[in-house]
C-alpha cells in the first residue's frame, strides 16, 4: 500500500507535468503558414510541399508522412534536431536552436504530420 508521502509526491509530479504542457492546441493551418513562410519556417526552401510555390529539392518531399514515420513523436524528433538521426543532415535543428517558437514548432509538426 502506498504511503501518504508517495501519494503526495505523485500528485506533485502530475501537477508539474500539467503546468509544462502547451496552453494552445496545435493548428495545422497555422503550421502550413509557417512552413511556407520564407522568412520563418521556410520548409518550402528545401522540401516539396503540397500547394507550395517554387519548392526546393534538397530534402525529401513532405508527402505520405505517416507512412514514413511510425509516430508523431518520431517526426517531432526529426524536426527538433535532424542531426540526431543523421549527423550529416543539412536540416536546421528547428527546436534545438529555437528557430521557431514552441507554438510555431507544434503547429508545423501538426501540419507536416497531416501530409
Amino acid at each position: 500500500m502506498p504511503s501518504s508521502r508517495n501519494i503526495a509526491a505523485l500528485g506533485a509530479l502530475t501537477l508539474s507535468a500539467a503546468i509544462t504542457m502547451p496552453v494552445f492546441a496545435a493548428d495545422a493551418e497555422r503550421g502550413k503558414e509557417v512552413a511556407m513562410d520564407r522568412s520563418k519556417g521556410n520548409c518550402i526552401a528545401c522540401h516539396y510541399l503540397p500547394d507550395g510555390e517554387s519548392p526546393g529539392k534538397i530534402g525529401p518531399a513532405l508527402v505520405a508522412i505517416q507512412g514514413r514515420f511510425d509516430t508523431k513523436e518520431k517526426l517531432r524528433e526529426q524536426i527538433y534536431d535532424a542531426t540526431v538521426s543523421n549527423p550529416d543532415s543539412s536540416m536546421p535543428p528547428f527546436g534545438k536552436h529555437k528557430i521557431l517558437t514552441d507554438e510555431e514548432f507544434e503547429n508545423v509538426l501538426e501540419y507536416v504530420w497531416s501530409l
